[in-house]
């Protein structure tokens, strides 16, 4: 592997660390899909095609080896585990009162359906672009869309107090 390739790669940990764990949901497990995801990267650098974005073949082996785990323990259930609050990564809050409202954002994109967290966090934590996005999760850029669309909409209503995700 090239030294630039390598030092991107290196660079891109803390997104993909973040995307697992929308995945998830623990940063342990997160942590776990991190270093499955970094040794299929590595063992299949030849897979990858200089010139297109490193940053989506990552997420797209996260996704996939995600995807694999739960197809091999039966656990295809559509309800997620509510995070902890230690499960969430408040250390770039400043004051107390952001750590405190960084924890509650975190914990209601915890609790939205899994396609929606995965896409709200691509797109509006990541930056990626639709049609991107699209691309790594294998679906349409109207289904990112709607799915964001969704996704926003659950978070604003629970900010607002009226309801839960």
């Amino acid at each position: 592997m090239d030294d630039g390739v390598e030092t991107e790669m290196i660079a891109l940990l803390p997104r993909v660390r973040r995307f697992a764990f929308s995945l998830t949901g623990s940063w342990p497990d997160a942590d776990d899909l991190l270093q499955a995801t970094c040794e299929r990267a590595i063992s299949r650098i030849g897979q990858w095609e200089p010139g297109t974005r490193l940053d989506s073949w990552m997420y797209r082996i996260a996704q996939n080896l995600h995807r694999n785990e739960l197809r091999q323990q039966g656990r295809r259930n559509a309800h997620l585990r509510l995070a902890a609050n230690d499960d969430v990564d408040t250390a770039a809050a400043n004051s107390p009162i952001d750590r405190i409202e960084l924890g509650e954002v975190g914990a209601m994109m915890q609790r939205l359906p899994s396609d929606q967290r995965t896409v709200l966090l691509l797109v509006a934590v990541e930056g990626v672009g639709y049609q991107d996005a699209a691309d790594i999760l294998g679906v349409s850029p109207g289904t990112v869309a709607s799915r964001l669309s969704r996704a926003r909409s659950a978070l604003a209503v629970a900010l607002n107090g009226e309801t839960d995700v």
